[in-house]
């Protein structure tokens, strides 16, 4: 069993997968619908990166996909600092000719974010909630597979764990969250795999973290958020 990838929430989402426990306030729904109607009528550049630009309906189609996947949104001015980090990830993919996911790569993705939801009508109910096409939550996802990709491959290599590591974790974290449950902790062994990549997982996050706040400072971008917002 693999622990969720947890990479994609530095560029995408706001937390965790756990979509059927969170439900989504009515008034954010109400939001997010006249948000989508203006999207329709005006589109404006929010941001300029280098010589790209950063339009306001793409905060919008983020904001979406946060409240599909995650139950809520970020403010505009978070979502845009989330782009920027796509933005710069995707052009280091380009560069490294990382491989465009493959169908099989985009099935796993689509049905992670599946087996998050109680069942496909709750997914249903919260993609058409959240004013998303089945189109567009593939692209999304394929775009939110693609960058995991990148900065997997990137950062993997030099985020092993050694047995110390992991036999800590599971004495100061497997262990007591099993009996605060009034549960049998499973053994080392049968925990290990799982640990051994949550270990390495956070490992790349941390790299990851680290790399994007030293590439912000080596690219020009010019923010307009709050002068464009209608």
């Amino acid at each position: 069993m693999r622990p969720p990838r947890t990479i994609r929430h530095l560029l995408f989402l706001v937390g965790i997968l756990l979509l059927a426990c969170n439900p989504v306030p009515a008034q954010q729904i109400v939001d997010h619908v006249v948000d989508r109607a203006v999207d329709r009528v005006v589109d404006r550049i929010v941001a300029r990166i280098e010589n790209d630009v950063i339009l306001l309906s793409d905060v919008r189609l983020l904001a979406r996909y946060q409240l599909l996947v995650d139950g809520k949104s970020e403010s505009d001015a978070q979502i845009l600092d989330r782009l920027v980090d796509q933005w710069i990830v995707r052009n280091e993919a380009t560069v490294a000719r990382t491989p465009r996911p493959s169908g099989d790569d985009i099935q796993r993705g689509m049905q992670r974010l599946l087996q998050s939801f109680a069942s496909n009508d709750d997914y249903q109910a919260r993609r058409k909630l959240a004013g998303l096409s089945e189109a567009e939550v593939t692209q999304l996802t394929t775009e939110q597979v693609y960058l995991d990709n990148y900065l997997d491959s990137r950062f993997r290599p030099s985020a092993q764990v050694d047995e110390a590591a992991i036999q800590d974790f599971y004495q100061t974290a497997v262990v007591p969250r099993a009996k605060a449950r009034n549960q049998n902790p499973p053994t080392l062994d049968a925990a290990h795999d799982y640990i051994q990549e949550a270990l390495i997982q956070r490992g790349i996050d941390q790299q990851a973290g680290r790399w994007l706040q030293e590439s912000h400072s080596r690219i020009r971008v010019t923010k307009m958020l709050e002068e464009n917002h209608p």
